[in-house]
This record gives C-alpha cells, sequence and structure tokens, in this order.
C-alpha cells in the first residue's frame, strides 16, 4: 500500500513539473490569439502608403537621365505576389474578429481584401482568389486561379458584406489610424472604393452577372459616400521614427530623376497652379530670379529621348527636379489610398457615360476644388498660390473649363486628365490603370511601342504552382505570358 502511495505521490510530481515546464516553453513572443485591434495597425500603415515613383515613370510624370528605367522604357516584366504577404495579416485579423465576435473587423478585412485582389487582379488578370491564403487552414498550397471577371464579382461582392458588417456596428474600432474609429466613415470609403472598382469596368456595362452601370446607380442613391476632404481615406504622417512621410530622405531622388516635360506641359498648359507644389524651378531659372509662380521657371525632360540629350539639357540647368519638400519634409501631406477628389472625378465620369442623374461639371469643378483645398492644407510654404480664388481662376481656363467641352469623349478627357494632374505621388497606378481603360491623358511613347497592359506572373508561381498559373496563362492568353496581352477587364 506504501509503495502505491509512493508511486502516485512521484507521478503528481511528474505531472506537475511537466505542465509547467510547458508554461516556461510558451514562446510569449509568438503567441496564437490576439486582439485585432493590434494587427489593423499594421494593416492600415501598410496599405495607406506612398506606392513610391514606379507609377510616375510609367504615367510619364518623371524621367531618369542616367540609365534605362524600365517604367519609363515600357520594357518592365515579372511582377511581384508581395500583396499576398500583407493579405495573410488581414486573413489573420479576420480570424481573430470572428474569435472574439467583432463585426468591425471582420468588415475591414472585407476591405483591405477587396483593395489588395483589386490592384493584384489589375496588375496580372486572373489571380488565386477563392483558394488563395488557405494553407494553414485547409492545406491548399497550390491555389487554382479564379478569372479575371468572378475576381471582381467577388471584391464586389466583399465590399457590399463589409458595408452591411459595419452598417449596425457601433462600436469604436481600436487601432484606427485611419479615421480613429469612425465607422461610417469606414462606410463612406467602402462604397466610394465600390464606384471606383465600378468606373474600371467601363468597358464592361453589358457583361452578365456584374450589373456595372444598376449597381453604380444603386450606391450612390442608397449608400453613405465620401462628402469632402475631411472624409478622405488617407495616411497623415508624423514626424516620429516608423511614422514619417514615405520618400522623406530617400536617397533615390539623386541628380539623375527629373521632372518628366509631358507632365509638366500639361500643367504649364493649363496655369495649374499645382507645378509649384509638385516640382522644382529649374537651375538656370533660380539663377535668373525667377519667382516661384513664374511658370516659365519650370521644364520637364523627353521622356522619349535619348537618355544622353536629357541628361545634357539637366545638366545645362534646364530641367526641374521633384520638388524638394517630398524627400525634406517627413510629414510632407497625407497620402491618399482614396480621397473625396477623385471620387468626385468617378462621379462626373459616371455622369458623362449617363450612368446617374446628376450634373458632371459640378462633380467636375468639386474635384478642382478639393484638391486645391487639400494642397492649401497641407502644402504650407505654397498654400498661396492655392487657394478657393485660384481654383475658381483656374477653373476658367480654356483647357480646364468643362464647359469648353463639346462631346463626351472631350468631356472624359477632361476628367480623367484633372485625375491625373492630382495624382502626382498620389494613388499609385491607377493614373496609368485609366490610361490603359480611356486613351487619356495622351503620353509621350516612341512609334511602334505600346504601354504594357500587365505583368508577367512570377517565377516563384512558374517553380510552386507550375499546374494552375500555366493554365491560367493558357486560358487567357493562349500561352503566352507577356505584358501586352489584353486581360480581361480591358477587352
Amino acid at each position: 500500500m506504501k509503495k502505491l502511495i509512493l508511486i502516485g505521490f512521484i507521478l503528481v510530481i511528474i505531472t506537475s513539473s511537466c505542465t509547467k515546464l510547458a508554461e516556461l516553453n510558451v514562446n510569449p513572443n509568438n503567441v496564437s490569439e490576439t486582439h485585432p485591434q493590434l494587427l489593423l495597425t499594421e494593416i492600415e500603415w501598410e496599405a495607406f502608403q506612398v506606392v513610391g515613383v514606379d507609377p510616375l515613370f510609367a504615367s510619364r510624370m518623371v524621367i531618369q537621365t542616367d540609365q534605362e528605367n524600365i517604367y519609363q522604357a515600357y520594357t518592365w516584366n515579372r511582377g511581384s505576389y508581395n500583396p499576398y504577404n500583407n493579405l495573410r495579416d488581414v486573413t489573420k485579423m479576420m480570424q481573430e474578429a470572428k474569435r472574439i465576435n467583432s463585426n468591425a473587423y471582420i468588415g475591414l478585412g472585407h476591405f483591405f481584401r477587396a483593395y489588395y485582389f483589386y490592384n493584384l487582379t489589375l496588375t496580372f488578370g486572373d489571380i488565386p482568389y477563392t483558394d488563395a491564403l488557405k494553407g494553414e487552414t485547409d492545406k491548399i498550397y497550390m491555389p487554382k486561379y479564379d478569372a479575371q471577371k468572378d475576381v471582381f464579382i467577388g471584391i464586389l461582392s466583399e465590399l457590399k458584406e463589409a458595408d452591411e458588417l459595419l452598417k449596425d456596428d457601433n462600436n469604436i474600432i481600436k487601432g484606427d489610424i485611419i479615421y480613429n474609429g469612425n465607422s461610417m466613415k469606414w462606410r463612406e470609403l467602402i462604397n466610394s472604393f465600390r464606384l471606383k472598382i465600378l468606373i474600371t469596368l467601363s468597358k464592361k456595362t453589358s457583361e452578365s452577372g456584374l450589373n456595372v452601370v444598376s449597381t453604380f446607380a444603386d450606391i450612390v442613391a442608397n449608400s453613405p459616400l465620401m462628402e469632402s476632404n475631411s472624409d478622405n481615406g488617407q495616411l497623415v504622417f508624423i514626424d516620429e521614427l516608423g511614422s514619417r512621410y514615405t520618400e522623406y530622405n530617400n536617397s533615390n531622388y539623386g541628380s539623375n530623376r527629373y521632372m518628366d516635360s509631358t507632365f509638366i506641359q500639361k500643367l504649364k498648359d493649363r496655369q495649374d497652379p499645382r507645378l509649384f507644389i509638385y516640382c522644382g524651378q529649374t537651375r538656370v531659372a533660380k539663377e535668373n530670379g525667377l519667382p516661384i509662380d513664374d511658370f516659365n521657371a519650370y521644364d520637364g525632360g523627353n521622356p522619349i529621348a535619348p537618355y544622353n540629350d536629357a541628361n545634357i539639357k539637366a545638366n545645362a540647368g534646364l530641367v526641374s527636379k521633384v520638388n524638394l519638400r517630398y524627400t525634406t519634409n517627413p510629414t510632407t501631406e497625407p497620402h491618399m489610398l482614396l480621397g473625396y477628389p477623385e471620387l468626385q472625378l468617378i462621379l462626373a465620369e459616371a455622369s458623362v457615360r449617363g450612368w446617374i442623374v446628376s450634373s458632371a461639371k459640378t462633380h467636375y469643378e468639386n474635384a478642382v476644388k478639393a484638391s486645391f483645398e487639400f494642397y492649401h492644407t497641407y502644402a504650407h510654404d505654397y498654400a498661396k498660390y492655392v487657394t478657393s480664388d485660384a481654383a475658381t481662376n483656374y477653373l476658367t481656363q480654356p483647357l480646364v473649363n468643362f464647359d469648353n467641352a463639346s462631346s463626351d469623349q472631350e468631356k472624359i478627357e477632361r476628367i480623367v486628365t484633372q485625375k491625373y494632374l492630382a495624382s502626382f505621388l498620389q494613388g499609385g497606378w491607377t493614373m496609368y490603370f485609366d490610361h490603359l481603360r480611356t486613351n487619356y491623358p495622351t503620353f509621350s511613347i516612341l512609334p511602334g511601342i505600346t504601354p504594357p497592359t500587365r505583368w508577367m506572373y512570377p517565377n516563384s508561381e512558374y517553380q510552386q504552382n507550375t499546374v494552375n498559373v500555366t493554365e491560367a496563362i493558357t486560358k487567357q492568353f493562349n500561352g503566352n505570358d507577356g505584358i501586352r496581352k489584353i486581360p480581361w477587364w480591358l477587352k
């Protein structure tokens, strides 16, 4: 009997010791559960960042003078699936939100999924969507590719669900650095983003299953939308380590990066004072004492000229650089993922196309005034050039005045051009994709060259998901993974 008691006592000690050892071996830096607010802050910070200068090269805003830039020369090849890494964080946030039964974080998760998948499908065409990000949950390590149309249907559905989930959620969304927890403002951004996606599908108004026009009109009539710059979906930077403007202290804006003559000329032709905010004066203009608001003080380099020609002109002090404010000011201005000015131009285009019954001119002028107001608020040293009076005067310029556009195509050209002129270091690739969709604004392009319409799939897909990526290329482009193959949304 004593022996049985002793054995039992030893087992208790061993069990207790093992339990304590197991507790000690739990890694506090690798927790299995967390509150979604801790994930949301980082997700927002990553999603709302300035994309950088690659789209500026492609959209004829900046040039390189010391070597060929693949985006300026339209010779890029493979894209990246890095956004799927961001989507893994979104997936984890949604899982944690479901664990604590929080509709707000689930809704925001659907928004960020839609945002990343929208950009991914515009970049490549067909992409993994339905089966994507299911390695941990369903052991799907080689996801099938969804047709681009199905991706658009899916992300529009996710955005609608996001709006519904946030509609009845009055809880403060902790960890929110964009709207400080205001669910109504998130709904306004989400519904405005739905309109952005639908205008992207302007070539697909007769496509079954999408209902582009009626869905657009229904959102405008029945859903909250951004009403002013105070509703902008934007990231405000602060002068603290890790929170500064994305391009701050970026050395790539060095001696061989200059402004593109395409962009500068469009600003000069319209006497657009935003020129002074985006660009620096040429060296010669400074030496001659020209004031900042003299349009003759600015010039750009030809993006299709031989590099040595552009370099000679730049070395002579006759080409503007990007305004130093973008690399020397740690806060500069907020970066808009989607703002009220762009929304108003989306509504203006929809009005011209007959999708909604409203004044295209009013939307157009609202957009211009809001853009000026945005820079008046944040570009402090240049505020006097972009006052409300300056905006009113600008709208009378011959190439700006909406009444001077006599046809629908001329109206759309003015609308898209204003989106372009407001997009410097704002909005990422939006303007390039709008150019592919509408052919506006006109870009300087070498004879025989056309702007690429997509990126090739990453090498990693050929190595790790061979069957599915090969099937996707075959279905879309007859087996040719080329950068000038036409994806579904542009057909």
